[in-house]
């Protein structure tokens, strides 16, 4: 207890941190802050605070799953709140990080892990997107977009700002009536449906998730167009053919840094040589990390973020002409809040088909990937690829005029 009281003495500053450990002592950090909630905190059990300092992530997510950490004011999300913006990335944040001895090891650890094979690659994708489809309905849009959303404004509804990461990374695409595009990690199909409902486009969808795959195909048959969007369970290093454009969203977090060249490799080889790609991905706007262990456990196996400077190695010299490079800061964190209060308002839902103990997972999960992006170095990129310089326009002009079209 008193190694913890010495780090969060030394940690938090700004909002007042109360802590009630199990045996009924309580100590208070900080002060009250305008600006950041106010927390109290409660251990049940002896074991969560040896464990929280053994590894802050992995302790703190497990103590909180488990029952051993209670928040009695405020809620999980104000907690990661108040000692993320303690600790902000722009101003030198890191003292929430495991000893340097622990982050060594798990640095070794984690590049063995995210050599992620084809096999393994499908195995950590059902471990998330082949939960129930319930889950997904009670907090993503009606589209069912699980991925960071373009708010043109902060104030815009869920709905609209999936609607408009559509539009906006259509509009890069430049898509033309009748040009056969590749959806890379396809998930429900919305991104299908809408390039082939707005542009015309015919669209192939592949995904490892056999629960989204059978939603996508639902939906395509619903609408229509099964024979102009068309849906496989395939992992896109067996993918054939050639494609006019290729977008893939959400889904090179689960490439894996030692197969980053051969997923560019193999996209140059999908386009043609007309062709344009859009790759929209979270990454670091640090330099390259590791994922932490509680993430890795319970959400994302296999899953890793990559720096830029990762990204560019994997397509340096293929050839393939990076052609618009766009950093998303802000717009995670407003997707993420939405995503939050969404499942905090469908808990007896949500315990309902799991248990207690899964909702309080998906809730740490959430607020810690919003803090994440609020106040660590987690940004998303969206990198524009063209194997000809002269295939797009050679200003940004076409972008905005396309996205607007699209929204009107």
């Amino acid at each position: 207890m008193a190694l913890l009281d010495l780090f969060l003495g030394r940690v938090v500053k700004r909002g007042q941190l109360t802590v009630t450990y199990h045996d009924g002592r309580v100590a208070k950090f900080g002060a009250p802050d305008p600006v950041l909630p106010d927390v109290a905190i409660r251990f049940t059990t002896k074991d969560a605070v040896p464990g929280i300092l053994r590894d802050p992530g992995l302790g703190a997510g497990e103590a909180y799953m488990n029952g051993a950490l209670v928040v009695d004011q405020g809620d999980v999300l104000d907690l990661v709140t108040l000692m993320s913006a303690n600790d902000q990335w722009e101003q030198g944040g890191g003292a929430l990080l495991a000893a340097p001895l622990v982050r060594a090891v798990e640095a070794v650890t984690h590049r063995v892990g995210r050599i992620n094979m084809a096999r393994a690659s499908k195995r950590n994708v059902a471990h998330h997107y082949d939960l129930s489809d319930r889950l997904y309905d009670l907090f993503l849009d009606a589209d069912r977009q699980y991925s960071c959303a373009y708010f043109t404004d902060p104030a815009n509804s869920l709905e609209r700002a999936q609607q408009d990461k559509l539009a906006h990374i259509a509009a890069k695409l430049a898509i033309e009536p009748g040009m056969r595009v590749l959806d890379i990690g396809c998930g429900w199909g919305g991104m299908a449906l809408y390039l082939n409902r707005k542009l015309g486009a015919e669209v192939t969808g592949v995904t490892l998730s056999e629960e989204q795959l059978k939603v996508a195909r639902a939906r395509a048959a619903e609408a229509g167009v099964s024979d102009k969007v068309r849906f496989e369970l395939i992992d896109y290093r067996h993918v054939a053919g050639q494609f006019d454009r290729i977008v893939s969203v959400g889904m090179f977090e689960h490439v894996g840094p030692p197969n980053y060249r051969t997923f560019f490799r193999k996209c140059f080889e999908l386009l043609t040589p007309q062709g344009v790609m859009l790759l929209h991905t979270i990454g670091r706007a640090s330099e390259p990390g590791v994922t932490d262990k509680w993430t890795l456990k319970y959400i994302f196996p296999g899953g890793y973020n990559p720096a830029l400077s990762e990204i560019v190695r994997g397509y340096e010299g293929l050839r393939m002409i990076c052609t618009d490079i766009e950093v998303l800061r802000l717009h995670y964190a407003h997707t993420l809040e939405q995503w939050y209060h969404r499942t905090t308002a469908a808990r007896e839902a949500i315990i309902a088909l799991y248990d207690e103990r899964f909702f309080r997972m998906w809730q740490f999960y959430l607020a810690g990937a919003l803090a994440a992006f609020r106040y660590g170095a987690l940004v998303n990129y969206q990198l524009q690829f063209a194997r000809d310089r002269h295939t797009l326009p050679i200003t940004r002009d076409y972008i905005a005029q396309g996205e607007a079209a699209l929204r009107g």
